[in-house]
């Protein structure tokens, strides 16, 4: 397993670069910029035929800084000089435990004041560059794919709220006994609560935009299968506790190779298992058997149906249609999972189930409600 770059980097080149970078977290960003070239080439595609269109908006030019931009980034400026500045001056420390250190209020007041002050003076530059005697009102022109950037980071902020939620919900024992880290740990992250709270803060801006809902759910099919492949990447390269349960069955095939059909996760993230012997360092633990490998058959699955999608996205045109057959894809392929996958169980009346399969379930009854409608109303929503 690779917990971070640097274990990675050992791996393939045999030596030792130590970097405050998590395996997990490269993932992460890795999905959100796969994220961001599938949702903006569909919102060009779209946008190309018609089914989007620009909108306008008046703006101010040549106003000089006023004093809440330069009050915000002065204050942006500290905040990553305390920490960027004490996170090198504690480099060692840094590299060993990130979390502790971004998450702690140590920091550098030096460094914080004097980033706070570059900022603010370029703020203040910047603005001075194009300043006018008189400022004016123009009206741009803002494209839907120009959106992207700020979509994606409110996508990110609610996205990761959403996972949190969902996740100690999910793991509520664990919450109740230490809440403030349930809440600040970047562990522990529900895909579907990201979905659910990162998809509404995407739909909320883009109806601010004039782009209408069933188009940029449309827009997002492909993109939200392709990042979830990627994201499923970095889990089970780190190891983050999202595997399967024991297996101890023989290969089906003999060409198939064992990490592919059982895997103990060596220096596992989450720090599951039994000690490894001879291992110095933070992830020295090992899973005393075997499980399945769970992460990648959610990468193949997923960039087997981001394929489809990405195939068939040309072909279907009734608004709600595409983003309804994402559903019933995305509700079946977890679904499935769970049945071989570790999880936290709940019991109604007997019945014994996770949430991520509540969820995968109605997510599929959603996409064949959704499909059903749209096909049933193409007519109205031809012009929608």
């Amino acid at each position: 397993m690779f917990p971070t770059v640097s274990h990675f980097i050992s791996y393939l080149f045999g030596i030792e670069v130590p970097l405050p970078f998590n395996t997990f977290g490269v993932f992460v960003a890795l999905a959100f910029l796969a994220a961001y070239w599938a949702f903006s080439k569909e919102l060009q595609r779209k946008e190309a035929l018609g089914l989007i269109k620009p909108t306008k908006r008046v703006t101010v030019v040549g106003e000089p800084a006023s004093t809440w931009e330069l009050v915000s980034n002065g204050v942006f400026g500290f905040l990553i000089g305390y920490k960027l500045i004490y996170a090198l001056v504690n480099y060692k420390l840094f590299v060993a435990d990130s979390q502790s250190v971004l998450l702690s209020t140590k920091g550098n007041l030096l460094g914080g004041l004097g980033l706070a002050a570059l900022f603010v003076y370029w703020s203040y530059k910047e603005k001075e560059k194009v300043k006018l005697p008189t400022p004016k009102k123009v009206e741009v022109t803002v494209r839907p794919h120009e959106l992207m950037s700020h979509m994606i980071v409110w996508a990110a902020i609610w996205g990761f709220l959403g996972a949190k939620i969902f996740d100690n919900l999910e793991h509520w024992d664990t919450f109740i006994n230490d809440p403030i880290g349930g809440l600040l740990s970047f562990s522990g992250l529900t895909f579907y609560g990201g979905l659910i709270c990162g998809g509404a803060a995407v739909l909320y801006i883009a109806r601010k935009n004039g782009v209408k809902p069933l188009h940029m759910l449309d827009v997002g099919a492909p993109g939200m299968m392709l990042a979830y492949g990627v994201g499923r990447i970095g889990c089970h390269l780190s190891g983050d506790g999202d595997w399967g349960i024991v297996n101890l069955n023989p290969k089906p095939f003999s060409w198939l190779p064992d990490w592919l059909w059982a895997y103990t996760y060596p220096n596992n993230v989450a720090g599951e298992g039994n000690p490894i012997p001879g291992c110095v360092g933070k992830f020295c633990n090992e899973l005393p058997q075997p499980v399945y490998p769970t992460p990648i058959y959610e990468v193949i699955a997923a960039l087997l149906i981001f394929w489809f999608l990405w195939k068939i996205r040309t072909k279907v045109k009734v608004p709600g249609v595409m983003f309804g057959i994402y559903m019933m894809f995305a509700g079946v392929e977890r679904f499935l999972v769970e049945l071989i996958r570790v999880n936290s169980k709940y019991n109604v009346a007997g019945i014994p189930f996770t949430q991520a399969e509540l969820i995968s379930l109605i997510l599929f009854i959603g996409g064949i409600l959704l499909v059903a409608y749209s096909s049933k109303n193409k007519d109205k929503l031809a012009n929608y």
